[in-house]
């Protein structure tokens, strides 16, 4: 099993990188099965995802977005999870988030580390962002994502723990070109809605409103028409996330546009050498 968690709350990457993993594993020939919570669903599991037949308010945004790269399980149990995935046919079990979690035994464990916010002013929850001491943390790291540039010192925050890093970075996708010089009336409920205002400004939007939710928020369809309206009468367009998108309301949903990212790998080689040994070993199995 790969974990990959983060040692803070909320908008380090764990789902794009996720979702790149996957697909470079899927790429060396293994058949990953992606475990996730399903933060924001009512269901519990085990239950496999289907994006067409399965909501947001059942199996959360994230579930949503997972199920497209590779198989994906919602298991609040996660040892169950593991278990109907093996008797799917898993090759290895992909997880997202848990590094905080007992109860299953990881092979290799990677944490996301966003480089705009680092590891914040280091303190534990409520005092900071960190969701344990971060000494345990990296004694439980086997390798660690660094998405975007080190602002914040977090290389240096690892002091002795000598773990490899890996360069990462996330990419708008193609559909930033229509909104290249466009007025846009951004809004965002994820970990870091700024990191979303900051990649449309950095790819050409005139962003004229932006406005920051909760993450994981649920939208009532009065919030999307006011900034519907809002933008209308602007000339503008509204956009959002992926996962926000998977969280409107559906009449809504033809009214936003929504600007996905993707995580680039600096340097993919490095990440398949540290996994070359998981992944002969899922090969033989």
């Amino acid at each position: 099993m790969i974990c990959v968690g983060n040692f803070t709350v909320g908008g380090a990457g764990k789902t794009p990188t996720v979702l790149a993993l996957a697909a470079l594993l899927v790429k060396d020939g293994v058949r990953p099965h992606i475990l996730t919570r399903g933060y924001g669903g009512s269901e519990r599991g085990p239950l496999r995802v289907d994006p067409a037949r399965h909501g947001a308010d059942a199996v959360g945004d994230e579930a949503l977005l997972l199920a497209r790269a590779a198989p994906t399980w919602l298991c609040r149990d996660r040892p169950a999870g593991a278990a109907a995935a093996a008797s799917a046919g898993a090759d290895l079990l992909l997880m997202d988030d848990g590094m905080q979690t007992p109860g299953l035994a990881k092979d290799f464990c990677i944490a996301v580390v966003d480089g705009g916010a680092g590891f914040g002013n280091g303190r534990l929850l409520p005092a900071g962002p960190l969701r344990e001491p971060l000494a345990y943390g990296l004694r439980r790291a086997h390798a660690l994502v660094l998405v975007g540039v080190d602002r914040e010192g977090a290389l240096a925050a690892l002091g002795p723990h000598g773990l490899p890093v890996i360069q990462a970075s996330l990419a708008p996708g193609d559909e930033v070109r229509a909104l290249r010089e466009r007025r846009v009336v951004a809004f965002a409920g994820i970990g870091r809605p700024e990191k979303f205002f900051e990649t449309l400004v950095e790819n050409g939007c005139n962003v004229i409103a932006r406005h920051a939710f909760a993450d994981h928020h649920r939208y009532k369809p009065k919030e999307i028409a006011a900034i519907v309206d809002y933008a209308k009468e602007r000339d503008a367009v509204p956009v959002t996330t992926e996962k926000d998108h998977a969280r409107l309301p559906p009449d809504a949903r033809a009214t936003v546009r929504t600007l996905s990212v993707t995580l680039v790998w600096r340097d993919p080689g490095a990440l398949q050498s540290l996994l070359a040994p998981l992944v002969t070993r899922c090969r033989r199995g």
